[in-house]
Protein backbone atom coordinates (compact mmCIF):
# COMPACT_ATOMS: atom_id res chain seq x y z
CA UNK A 1 0.00 0.00 0.00
CA UNK A 2 1.45 3.39 -0.98
CA UNK A 3 0.46 5.03 2.34
CA UNK A 4 1.52 2.24 4.68
CA UNK A 5 3.82 3.48 7.48
CA UNK A 6 6.93 2.20 5.70
CA UNK A 7 6.05 3.81 2.34
CA UNK A 8 4.16 6.95 3.36
CA UNK A 9 7.12 9.33 3.33
CA UNK A 10 8.41 8.13 -0.05
CA UNK A 11 4.91 8.27 -1.55
CA UNK A 12 4.35 11.85 -0.39
CA UNK A 13 7.76 12.94 -1.66
CA UNK A 14 7.07 11.25 -5.01
CA UNK A 15 3.71 13.04 -5.32
CA UNK A 16 5.39 16.32 -4.37
CA UNK A 17 8.06 15.79 -7.03
CA UNK A 18 5.42 15.14 -9.69
CA UNK A 19 3.47 18.23 -8.53
CA UNK A 20 6.62 20.37 -8.86
CA UNK A 21 7.18 19.29 -12.47
CA UNK A 22 3.45 19.80 -13.17
CA UNK A 23 3.73 23.34 -11.82
CA UNK A 24 6.71 24.05 -14.09
CA UNK A 25 4.76 22.58 -17.02
CA UNK A 26 1.77 24.80 -16.25
CA UNK A 27 3.93 27.91 -16.22
CA UNK A 28 5.66 26.92 -19.47
CA UNK A 29 2.29 26.31 -21.16
CA UNK A 30 1.39 29.95 -20.50
CA UNK A 31 4.32 31.24 -22.53
CA UNK A 32 2.96 32.99 -25.63
CA UNK A 33 4.86 30.79 -28.09
CA UNK A 34 3.46 27.63 -26.48
CA UNK A 35 -0.08 29.01 -26.22
CA UNK A 36 -0.07 29.97 -29.90
CA UNK A 37 0.43 26.29 -30.78
CA UNK A 38 -2.54 25.22 -28.68
CA UNK A 39 -0.33 22.99 -26.56
CA UNK A 40 -1.87 22.24 -23.17
CA UNK A 41 0.05 21.85 -19.90
CA UNK A 42 -0.78 18.13 -20.08
CA UNK A 43 1.41 17.76 -23.15
CA UNK A 44 4.20 19.89 -21.67
CA UNK A 45 4.07 17.71 -18.55
CA UNK A 46 4.47 14.41 -20.38
CA UNK A 47 7.31 15.80 -22.52
CA UNK A 48 9.24 16.95 -19.45
CA UNK A 49 8.45 13.65 -17.74
CA UNK A 50 9.78 11.61 -20.67
CA UNK A 51 12.95 13.72 -20.88
CA UNK A 52 13.53 13.22 -17.15
CA UNK A 53 12.83 9.47 -17.38
CA UNK A 54 15.51 9.00 -20.00
CA UNK A 55 18.18 11.28 -18.54
CA UNK A 56 17.98 11.85 -14.78
CA UNK A 57 15.60 9.19 -13.48
CA UNK A 58 18.42 7.42 -11.61
CA UNK A 59 18.91 10.52 -9.45
CA UNK A 60 15.66 10.13 -7.47
CA UNK A 61 15.20 7.59 -4.65
CA UNK A 62 13.35 4.39 -5.53
CA UNK A 63 11.04 5.04 -2.57
CA UNK A 64 9.47 7.89 -4.59
CA UNK A 65 8.19 5.45 -7.23
CA UNK A 66 5.05 4.68 -5.21
CA UNK A 67 4.12 8.38 -5.27
CA UNK A 68 4.78 8.62 -9.01
CA UNK A 69 2.61 5.55 -9.62
CA UNK A 70 -0.11 6.96 -7.35
CA UNK A 71 -0.14 10.15 -9.44
CA UNK A 72 -0.40 8.20 -12.70
CA UNK A 73 -3.21 5.94 -11.46
CA UNK A 74 -5.27 7.30 -8.57
CA UNK A 75 -4.94 11.03 -9.14
CA UNK A 76 -5.74 10.38 -12.80
CA UNK A 77 -9.11 8.78 -12.02
CA UNK A 78 -10.03 11.59 -9.64
CA UNK A 79 -9.15 14.20 -12.27
CA UNK A 80 -11.18 12.45 -14.99
CA UNK A 81 -14.26 12.47 -12.73
CA UNK A 82 -14.01 16.21 -12.15
CA UNK A 83 -13.46 16.79 -15.87
CA UNK A 84 -17.25 16.65 -15.96
CA UNK A 85 -17.38 20.22 -14.61
CA UNK A 86 -16.35 21.36 -18.10
CA UNK A 87 -19.56 20.08 -19.67
CA UNK A 88 -23.32 20.63 -19.37
CA UNK A 89 -26.05 18.72 -21.11
CA UNK A 90 -27.46 22.09 -22.20
CA UNK A 91 -24.30 22.70 -24.27
CA UNK A 92 -24.85 19.43 -26.08
CA UNK A 93 -28.45 20.41 -26.78
CA UNK A 94 -27.42 23.80 -28.19
CA UNK A 95 -25.45 22.36 -31.09
CA UNK A 96 -28.41 20.32 -32.28
CA UNK A 97 -28.87 16.82 -33.61
CA UNK A 98 -26.33 17.28 -36.41
CA UNK A 99 -23.54 18.06 -33.98
CA UNK A 100 -24.42 15.06 -31.82
CA UNK A 101 -24.56 12.70 -34.82
CA UNK A 102 -21.24 13.91 -36.23
CA UNK A 103 -19.64 13.41 -32.80
CA UNK A 104 -21.08 9.92 -32.42
CA UNK A 105 -20.22 8.75 -35.95
CA UNK A 106 -16.67 10.14 -35.88
CA UNK A 107 -15.92 8.76 -32.41
CA UNK A 108 -17.18 5.25 -33.18
CA UNK A 109 -15.71 5.01 -36.68
CA UNK A 110 -12.31 6.43 -35.71
CA UNK A 111 -11.94 4.17 -32.67
CA UNK A 112 -12.89 1.06 -34.64
CA UNK A 113 -10.68 2.03 -37.58
CA UNK A 114 -7.68 2.79 -35.37
CA UNK A 115 -8.03 -0.44 -33.39
CA UNK A 116 -8.38 -2.47 -36.60
CA UNK A 117 -5.44 -0.78 -38.32
CA UNK A 118 -3.21 -1.19 -35.28
CA UNK A 119 -3.97 -4.83 -34.53
CA UNK A 120 -4.74 -6.32 -37.95
CA UNK A 121 -2.70 -4.28 -40.42
CA UNK A 122 0.31 -3.05 -38.44
CA UNK A 123 0.40 -5.91 -35.89
CA UNK A 124 0.51 -3.81 -32.73
CA UNK A 125 -0.72 -5.11 -29.40
CA UNK A 126 -4.42 -4.46 -28.84
CA UNK A 127 -3.91 -2.18 -25.81
CA UNK A 128 -1.51 0.10 -27.72
CA UNK A 129 -3.93 0.18 -30.67
CA UNK A 130 -6.89 1.06 -28.45
CA UNK A 131 -4.99 3.81 -26.65
CA UNK A 132 -3.88 5.36 -29.95
CA UNK A 133 -7.42 5.08 -31.31
CA UNK A 134 -9.03 6.63 -28.22
CA UNK A 135 -6.74 9.67 -28.40
CA UNK A 136 -7.76 10.39 -31.99
CA UNK A 137 -11.42 9.44 -31.56
CA UNK A 138 -12.31 11.35 -28.40
CA UNK A 139 -10.28 14.12 -26.82
CA UNK A 140 -6.57 13.60 -27.22
CA UNK A 141 -4.31 13.11 -24.22
CA UNK A 142 -7.14 13.12 -21.67
CA UNK A 143 -8.85 10.24 -23.53
CA UNK A 144 -5.63 8.24 -23.58
CA UNK A 145 -5.33 8.74 -19.83
CA UNK A 146 -8.94 7.67 -19.27
CA UNK A 147 -8.62 4.57 -21.46
CA UNK A 148 -5.30 3.38 -19.99
CA UNK A 149 -6.73 1.87 -16.77
CA UNK A 150 -9.53 0.13 -18.69
CA UNK A 151 -7.16 -1.68 -21.07
CA UNK A 152 -4.55 -2.07 -18.28
CA UNK A 153 -1.73 -0.79 -20.48
CA UNK A 154 1.82 0.06 -19.42
CA UNK A 155 2.87 3.69 -19.10
CA UNK A 156 5.12 3.72 -22.16
CA UNK A 157 2.23 2.58 -24.38
CA UNK A 158 0.09 5.47 -23.23
CA UNK A 159 3.01 7.79 -23.91
CA UNK A 160 3.19 6.50 -27.49
CA UNK A 161 -0.50 7.24 -27.97
CA UNK A 162 -0.14 10.73 -26.53
CA UNK A 163 2.80 11.48 -28.84
CA UNK A 164 0.64 10.55 -31.86
CA UNK A 165 -2.10 12.86 -30.60
CA UNK A 166 0.37 15.72 -30.27
CA UNK A 167 1.86 15.16 -33.72
CA UNK A 168 -1.32 14.88 -35.78
CA UNK A 169 -3.36 17.27 -33.65
CA UNK A 170 -0.72 19.94 -34.24
CA UNK A 171 -0.70 19.23 -37.98
CA UNK A 172 -4.51 19.52 -38.05
CA UNK A 173 -4.38 22.83 -36.21
CA UNK A 174 -2.35 24.38 -39.02
CA UNK A 175 -3.98 22.45 -41.89
CA UNK A 176 -7.67 23.13 -41.23
CA UNK A 177 -7.53 26.96 -41.44
CA UNK A 178 -5.63 26.69 -44.74
CA UNK A 179 -8.15 24.21 -46.20
CA UNK A 180 -11.09 26.39 -45.18
CA UNK A 181 -9.66 29.79 -46.13
CA UNK A 182 -8.54 28.49 -49.55
CA UNK A 183 -12.03 27.23 -50.34
CA UNK A 184 -11.00 23.57 -50.57
CA UNK A 185 -13.52 22.82 -47.83
CA UNK A 186 -16.89 23.83 -49.30
CA UNK A 187 -18.64 24.42 -45.98
CA UNK A 188 -20.72 27.05 -44.24
CA UNK A 189 -19.26 28.60 -41.10
CA UNK A 190 -21.42 26.43 -38.82
CA UNK A 191 -20.58 23.28 -40.81
CA UNK A 192 -16.88 24.10 -40.47
CA UNK A 193 -17.30 24.55 -36.72
CA UNK A 194 -19.00 21.15 -36.42
CA UNK A 195 -16.29 19.61 -38.62
CA UNK A 196 -13.52 21.07 -36.44
CA UNK A 197 -15.15 19.92 -33.20
CA UNK A 198 -15.89 16.48 -34.59
CA UNK A 199 -12.45 15.67 -35.97
CA UNK A 200 -9.60 17.52 -34.21
CA UNK A 201 -7.86 15.79 -31.31
CA UNK A 202 -7.35 18.16 -28.35
CA UNK A 203 -9.82 20.65 -26.87
CA UNK A 204 -7.16 23.37 -26.92
CA UNK A 205 -6.54 22.74 -30.62
CA UNK A 206 -10.27 22.98 -31.35
CA UNK A 207 -10.35 26.37 -29.64
CA UNK A 208 -7.29 27.55 -31.58
CA UNK A 209 -8.49 26.63 -35.10
CA UNK A 210 -11.51 28.99 -35.41
CA UNK A 211 -9.39 31.77 -33.92
CA UNK A 212 -6.89 31.21 -36.76
CA UNK A 213 -9.49 31.84 -39.50
CA UNK A 214 -9.95 35.58 -40.16
CA UNK A 215 -13.58 36.70 -39.99
CA UNK A 216 -15.01 33.36 -38.89
CA UNK A 217 -18.28 33.84 -36.99
CA UNK A 218 -18.70 33.36 -33.26
CA UNK A 219 -21.39 30.78 -34.09
CA UNK A 220 -18.78 28.61 -35.82
CA UNK A 221 -16.35 28.87 -32.92
CA UNK A 222 -19.06 27.99 -30.40
CA UNK A 223 -20.24 25.05 -32.52
CA UNK A 224 -16.67 23.70 -32.66
CA UNK A 225 -16.22 23.78 -28.89
CA UNK A 226 -19.68 22.35 -28.09
CA UNK A 227 -19.30 19.48 -30.57
CA UNK A 228 -15.87 18.78 -29.11
CA UNK A 229 -17.28 18.68 -25.59
CA UNK A 230 -20.00 16.33 -26.85
CA UNK A 231 -17.21 14.00 -27.96
CA UNK A 232 -15.61 14.38 -24.55
CA UNK A 233 -18.70 13.28 -22.65
CA UNK A 234 -19.07 10.28 -24.96
CA UNK A 235 -15.87 8.85 -23.49
CA UNK A 236 -17.87 7.58 -20.53
CA UNK A 237 -20.23 5.25 -22.45
CA UNK A 238 -17.33 4.29 -24.73
CA UNK A 239 -15.23 3.14 -21.77
CA UNK A 240 -18.14 1.25 -20.23
CA UNK A 241 -18.78 -0.58 -23.52
CA UNK A 242 -15.04 -1.21 -23.88
CA UNK A 243 -14.85 -2.62 -20.35
CA UNK A 244 -17.74 -4.99 -21.05
CA UNK A 245 -16.17 -6.05 -24.35
CA UNK A 246 -12.76 -6.74 -22.81
CA UNK A 247 -14.36 -8.77 -20.01
CA UNK A 248 -16.28 -10.82 -22.59
CA UNK A 249 -13.11 -11.37 -24.62
CA UNK A 250 -11.19 -12.47 -21.54
CA UNK A 251 -13.93 -14.95 -20.64
CA UNK A 252 -14.15 -16.28 -24.21
CA UNK A 253 -10.40 -16.82 -24.58
CA UNK A 254 -10.06 -18.15 -21.03
CA UNK A 255 -12.15 -21.18 -21.79
CA UNK A 256 -15.53 -22.39 -20.61
CA UNK A 257 -16.14 -22.02 -16.91
CA UNK A 258 -13.44 -19.40 -16.40
CA UNK A 259 -14.43 -16.75 -13.89
CA UNK A 260 -13.84 -13.28 -15.29
CA UNK A 261 -14.94 -10.26 -13.33
CA UNK A 262 -16.76 -7.60 -15.34
CA UNK A 263 -14.66 -4.44 -15.27
CA UNK A 264 -16.77 -1.29 -15.23
CA UNK A 265 -14.74 1.94 -15.20
CA UNK A 266 -16.70 3.58 -12.41
CA UNK A 267 -14.77 6.81 -12.79
CA UNK A 268 -16.45 7.15 -16.22
CA UNK A 269 -19.87 6.71 -14.60
CA UNK A 270 -19.00 9.32 -11.97
CA UNK A 271 -17.81 11.60 -14.78
CA UNK A 272 -21.33 11.55 -16.28
CA UNK A 273 -22.78 12.18 -12.83
CA UNK A 274 -20.57 15.24 -12.33
CA UNK A 275 -21.52 16.55 -15.79
CA UNK A 276 -25.19 16.06 -14.90
CA UNK A 277 -24.70 17.90 -11.61
CA UNK A 278 -22.88 20.70 -13.43
CA UNK A 279 -25.84 20.95 -15.81
CA UNK A 280 -28.04 22.00 -12.86
CA UNK A 281 -25.83 25.09 -12.50
CA UNK A 282 -26.00 24.99 -8.71
CA UNK A 283 -22.33 25.94 -8.35
CA UNK A 284 -21.38 29.56 -9.21
CA UNK A 285 -19.37 29.87 -12.42
CA UNK A 286 -16.35 31.39 -10.68
CA UNK A 287 -16.16 28.31 -8.43
CA UNK A 288 -16.49 26.01 -11.45
CA UNK A 289 -13.62 27.90 -13.11
CA UNK A 290 -11.45 27.29 -10.04
CA UNK A 291 -12.39 23.59 -10.01
CA UNK A 292 -11.42 23.33 -13.69
CA UNK A 293 -8.06 25.02 -13.03
CA UNK A 294 -7.33 22.55 -10.23
CA UNK A 295 -8.50 19.66 -12.39
CA UNK A 296 -6.19 20.70 -15.23
CA UNK A 297 -3.31 20.73 -12.77
CA UNK A 298 -4.21 17.24 -11.52
CA UNK A 299 -4.39 15.97 -15.12
CA UNK A 300 -0.98 17.55 -15.72
CA UNK A 301 0.35 15.67 -12.70
CA UNK A 302 -1.01 12.42 -14.12
CA UNK A 303 0.57 13.09 -17.52
CA UNK A 304 3.87 14.04 -15.90
CA UNK A 305 3.88 10.80 -13.90
CA UNK A 306 3.06 8.91 -17.08
CA UNK A 307 6.06 10.50 -18.76
CA UNK A 308 8.35 9.67 -15.85
CA UNK A 309 7.39 6.01 -16.24
CA UNK A 310 8.28 6.03 -19.93
CA UNK A 311 11.69 4.72 -21.04
CA UNK A 312 12.70 4.69 -24.69
CA UNK A 313 14.08 1.19 -24.27
CA UNK A 314 10.49 -0.07 -23.94
CA UNK A 315 9.66 1.23 -27.44
CA UNK A 316 11.92 -1.30 -29.14
CA UNK A 317 10.04 -3.58 -31.48
CA UNK A 318 7.15 -1.21 -32.17
CA UNK A 319 8.82 0.45 -35.14
CA UNK A 320 6.65 2.82 -37.17
CA UNK A 321 3.38 0.95 -36.54
CA UNK A 322 1.94 3.60 -34.16
CA UNK A 323 2.79 6.35 -36.65
CA UNK A 324 1.14 4.52 -39.55
CA UNK A 325 -1.94 3.77 -37.44
CA UNK A 326 -2.28 7.39 -36.34
CA UNK A 327 -1.74 8.57 -39.92
CA UNK A 328 -4.55 6.31 -41.15
CA UNK A 329 -6.91 7.77 -38.56
CA UNK A 330 -5.80 11.31 -39.39
CA UNK A 331 -6.61 10.82 -43.08
CA UNK A 332 -10.01 9.45 -42.09
CA UNK A 333 -10.69 12.38 -39.74
CA UNK A 334 -9.79 14.97 -42.38
CA UNK A 335 -11.43 13.41 -45.45
CA UNK A 336 -14.06 11.10 -43.98
CA UNK A 337 -14.99 13.73 -41.41
CA UNK A 338 -15.63 16.27 -44.17
CA UNK A 339 -18.06 14.05 -46.05
CA UNK A 340 -19.81 12.87 -42.89
CA UNK A 341 -20.27 16.45 -41.69
CA UNK A 342 -21.63 17.55 -45.07
CA UNK A 343 -23.90 14.51 -45.26
CA UNK A 344 -25.29 14.84 -41.73
CA UNK A 345 -25.80 18.63 -41.98
CA UNK A 346 -27.47 18.16 -45.36
CA UNK A 347 -29.98 15.63 -44.05
CA UNK A 348 -30.73 16.78 -40.49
Amino acid sequence: MPFSPSKRKGTLLGIGFVALIALISTLLSRVDAVQSLGISPLVVGIVIGIIFANTLHHTIPTSWESGITFSAKKILRFAIVFYGFRITFQQIGEVGLEGFLVSLIMLASTFLLGTWLGTKIFKMESDTSMLTASGAAVCGAAAVLATEPVVKAEEHKAAIAVSMVVLFGTIAMFLYPVLYSSGILDMSAKEFGIYVGGTIHEVAQVVAVPASVPGLSVEAANAAVIVKMTRVIMIAPMLIILGIYLSYQAKRTGGEGSAVKLVIPWFAVYFIGVAGFNSLQLVPQNIVDIINEIDTFLLTMAMTALGIGTRFAKFKGLGLAPLYTALGMFVWLVIGGYFITKGVCGVV
